[in-house]
């Protein structure tokens, strides 16, 4: 039996913050289509997970035009300084592992803007999509709360922003 050290999370995580933001956003969308039967149903269940928070956030985005929504999701992969990137950020990970999850069916359902039909993923991704198959199920989940944790913007970690008033 082959065992992945933490160290291969690390560099895994840090592929996935190499790629631009709208490969991130799709390549969360193609780990939830491949993987979702199996991942995913961690993210609901977890003990520290907040659902009445993590719908709440999905539903503020399902209320928004889709050109708003792919915004959001660009904002928090980019930590840009928003009210909604700073809520976000004082998210429990296990809550923003369940907001994504959640915005993952909403793009199953079209109620969140759905993924291009013939929308292809780079090669470094289509790569890194395989090695994260490839990882224990507790390493994958280790992962994606290590890519969801530093999204958005940790309200307590940033000065006040002249520009937006935050």
């Amino acid at each position: 039996m082959t065992y992945t050290t933490s160290n291969t999370e690390n560099e895994l995580s840090s592929a996935f913050g190499s790629l631009d933001t709208d490969q991130q956003l799709a390549l969360f969308y193609f780990i939830y289509k491949e993987m979702g039967n199996t991942i995913t149903p961690a993210a609901p269940g977890a003990s520290t997970a907040s659902p009445e928070i993590g719908e709440a956030y999905f539903n503020r985005v399902k209320e928004l035009p889709h050109d708003q929504q792919l915004e959001l999701q660009r904002d928090l992969i980019n930590r840009k300084n928003t009210e909604f990137s700073r809520e976000y950020g004082a998210l429990s990970d296990t809550t923003k592992l369940l907001f994504w999850y959640l915005l993952a069916q909403g793009m199953d359902n079209q109620t969140i803007i759905p993924m291009p039909s013939n929308y292809e993923l780079v090669s470094e991704a289509t790569t890194l999509l395989e090695q994260i198959k490839g990882l224990a199920f507790e390493q994958q989940i280790t992962l994606f709360r290590d890519i969801v944790s530093p999204m958005g913007v940790d309200p307590n970690a940033v000065e006040h922003d002249s520009e937006t008033g935050l």
